[in-house]
């Protein structure tokens, strides 16, 4: 069978040496380097930097007032079945309870008080509502036992509690969180750019015909990443959150979130996730070379959701199981997306595979 006459610009990246993809590298990371140093320097304005402090805040305060309003629901629940004869509580009344609690957003806390010293305030603050001559009243007699004290329960709006919020222990603290602030905005700001950066390198190696497909990756990839890192941020924390404090419970120790350790974790989480979710790509680009095969995939499944575990228990900083799961599921979905992808975008023949 006569060969075909391959194209002209079959092998017009094939005279690039490796001196000059390694400069082409250096190009590239330079440029993405001053990006990402223009971006974060808009990320120092106060402003920008407040608010991104305040969002970052958000998924865990909102799992510190789940956290303590259940504990509120569970203490309050108690007390009210404690005052009816039989000791239980009817199921609507429990559920009334609950309800009040979270609808108003609201924490209990109990205190003892002496009644005669509350009887003896009330008197001289108001004599004619309490009677009693404030002028000739003695002073309340000092409780001699804990028997003397009535056990009150007072509600406070849980955001008034200072439990929710996060802490700073030590004084560079603030400073520190302003920095990463600044460089979260950074790296969102400049990513789009930093990813056109990283294709443009990679289809310096690439032919011309498939240079095209860098106008597709490029937005793909993005989006997975954004995708991860949204997956992260609004579905993952707060749920693992909850899973971690449920531990502070059962074993009776008091949370005390610091805002430096919170920000490392909350940094950490979403550019794992972001991160994890290019695997589609990756696949495709080993597919597209030539490394593995489409049966591969399919055959080794077992063995990539196996690896996919392994990973997704490296990349969570917390190491948790849950947050684990949380991470492995749609990277799971993911691998076989990337079957799928090579399957419909299929690597084109070489002009000489008829030979």
């Amino acid at each position: 069978m006569p060969l075909r006459k391959p194209d002209k610009d079959l092998f017009a990246n094939s005279t690039m040496t490796f001196g000059e993809h390694l400069e082409e590298l250096r190009k590239c990371l330079w440029k993405s380097v001053v990006a990402l140093v223009v971006c974060t320097c808009i990320g120092l304005i106060p402003m920008v930097s407040g608010a991104v402090v305040a969002m970052v805040q958000t998924p865990l305060e909102h799992a510190l007032a789940t956290y303590y309003e259940s504990d509120t629901t569970e203490r309050a629940q108690e007390i009210a079945a404690a005052q009816r004869p039989d000791g239980e509580l009817p199921p609507d009344e429990a559920d009334r309870i609950a309800r009040f609690i979270d609808e108003n957003h609201l924490l209990m806390e109990e205190v003892l008080v002496n009644p005669d010293w509350i009887l003896h305030e009330l008197r001289r603050h108001d004599p004619a509502r309490f009677g009693g001559d404030p002028a000739a009243a003695d002073a309340a007699p000092m409780p001699t036992s804990r028997e003397d004290l009535v056990p009150m329960l007072l509600f406070h709006p849980t955001g008034d509690d200072p439990r929710v919020r996060t802490k700073s222990l030590a004084v560079q603290e603030p400073f520190m969180i302003y920095v990463k602030a600044s460089l979260l905005v950074g790296v969102l700001l400049a990513s789009p750019y930093v990813f056109y950066q990283i294709w443009s390198f990679v289809a310096a190696g690439l032919y011309p015909r498939e240079k095209h497909y860098v106008h597709v990756f490029l937005p793909f990839s993005l989006g997975l990443f954004l995708a991860g890192a949204a997956l992260a941020f609004f579905f993952v924390f707060e749920p693992l959150l909850l899973f971690l404090f449920s531990f502070n419970r059962s074993l009776g120790i008091e949370t005390e979130p610091r805002i430096t350790e919170w920000m490392h974790f909350m940094l950490l989480m979403p550019l794992g996730f972001g991160v994890s979710f290019q695997l589609p790509l990756v696949m495709l680009f080993m597919e597209r070379i030539g490394v593995v095969t489409i049966s591969s995939y399919l055959k080794q499944w077992r063995i990539a959701v196996l690896v996919i575990f392994i990973a997704a228990m490296i990349l969570t900083p917390s190491s948790d199981p849950y947050s684990m799961l949380l991470m492995a599921f749609p990277l799971t979905a993911l691998y076989f997306g990337g079957v799928l992808l090579c399957k419909h975008m299929p690597r084109r023949r070489s002009p000489f595979d008829e030979a």
